[in-house]
């Protein structure tokens, strides 16, 4: 009797505890940059969100664990078995609200040319290729994602699994705006391919402005030579000596001019007073001269 009533308080106990979603058969999807099912998924990380709330109605009320979003022995043939509009979700029903052609589910913001690093949550390790696929320029989120929106980036086979994560990086080319990287995990030791979406927002390239060159420095002026004032002309100089005054101090009288220059003066500049005292001492010269010379015959003369 005792161990019916403790066999049942043990079944009373654990239905009072409540239920939390577990990945017992899952087995990976990316957390970055984050996708829809890691965001939105039965036990994602972004629920609160309006995207992750409209996914969660849009499929009733549940949505599968997000790293078992999976299709068995598609074999690389991803277009014959998801169809366009329902990449996200891999065509299962229990995920359609991933497929949601939003603009609003939580992303990662990215630039182009950037080494985009990706960790691709693996709850259970398998070996694999990952094809990596980002939509074209001209993409609109608020379209359905097609197959023919995609371009194909990289394809990376068995890529280390570190720290529970496959780790691997992509080139992104160049983008504007919102975009979408799906990842499709074709594994090789299971019959199992996965999909997933991850919203990237591309941020705007800042218009750059050339630096502005320094502005060279004044080259030194040279003053110019100061030309000499040009001598007036006559006429000129008649007239200014007309209205000028005499350039001589008002209270210094005016030197005496000589002798020889007020001759000169007289003479009217002709001949002047040098000119005939040079000739008369040439003449004194020689007349005396010739008198010495006589004088000095006289006396041989007289001289017995």
């Amino acid at each position: 009797m005792l161990v019916r009533r403790l066999a049942a308080a043990g079944l009373l106990a654990a239905a009072a505890v409540p239920a939390v979603p577990a990945p017992a058969s899952a087995h990976g999807s990316p957390t970055t940059p984050i996708s829809r099912n890691t965001a939105c998924a039965g036990n994602g990380t972004r629920r609160a969100t309006a995207a992750c709330e409209a996914a969660l109605k849009a499929t009733g009320g549940f949505l599968g664990a997000y790293d078992n979003l999976r299709l068995a022995n598609v074999n690389g043939d991803d277009r014959a078995r998801v169809p366009d509009g329902k990449l996200c979700s891999g065509g299962l029903d229990a995920y359609r609200g991933l497929d949601l052609p939003r603009d609003d589910f939580p992303s990662t913001t990215v630039r182009s040319g950037q080494n985009l690093k990706i960790s691709y949550r693996g709850t259970i390790p398998h070996q694999g290729s990952f094809r990596l696929y980002l939509t074209k320029e001209g993409f609109s989120p608020t379209g359905e994602l097609a197959w023919g929106d995609l371009g194909r980036l990289d394809e990376i086979k068995d890529p280390p699994l570190t720290g529970g994560a496959y780790k691997m990086a992509v080139r992104l080319p160049q983008r504007t705006g919102r975009h979408i990287l799906y990842v499709v995990w074709q594994t090789s030791s299971t019959p199992d391919t996965y999909y997933s979406c991850s919203d990237l927002v591309f941020a705007a390239v800042e218009a750059t402005t050339a630096p502005t060159a320094p502005s060279a420095l004044p080259t030194p002026t040279t003053p110019a030579a100061t030309a000499s004032p040009a001598a007036p002309s006559p006429a000129a100089a008649s007239a200014l000596a007309a209205i000028s005054p005499s350039a001589s101090a008002p209270d210094e009288p005016e030197p005496a001019r000589s002798v020889t220059a007020q001759l000169a003066a007289a003479d009217g500049g002709t001949v002047t007073l040098g000119h005939w005292l040079v000739g008369g001492a040439v003449v004194v010269a020689a007349l005396t001269a010739i008198a010495a010379g006589a004088a000095r015959l006289r006396r041989r003369r007289d001289t017995p």
